[in-house]
């Protein structure tokens, strides 16, 4: 089995074939297949391991499992003494996909 390390939202993941992951919203519909910036690929042992400056040109193919929305955050600002009170709602919207093979 592989290891890689991908990029997506700013964000580094490190993956396995099958792996599934919750990663921030990308475009595309549910069955999609999306492609993903490789940064380090790696065997199990890591005996050979290909690093990329900065990344590589393979890229790890994945599937778009679902398209959804998290719990919703509730922000709370609060001043003492001045009547000051506010409330805001946020909900953060994410894509999960499988990891197809690296």
């Amino acid at each position: 089995m592989n290891l890689a390390v991908i990029k997506t939202g700013g964000k580094q993941y490190k993956v396995k074939t099958g792996d599934k992951l919750k990663i921030d919203k990308i475009e595309g519909k549910e069955g999609d297949k999306v492609s993903f910036e490789t940064l380090l690929i790696s065997d199990d042992k890591a005996t050979k391991v290909e690093t990329g400056k900065p990344k590589l040109a393979k890229k790890i193919e994945a599937k778009i499992i679902k398209q959804g929305k998290d719990k919703k955050l509730t922000i709370v600002k609060y001043k003492r003494k001045v009547r000051y009170r506010r409330k805001q709602g946020f909900t953060k919207l994410y894509t999960q996909v499988e990891i197809g093979k690296i």
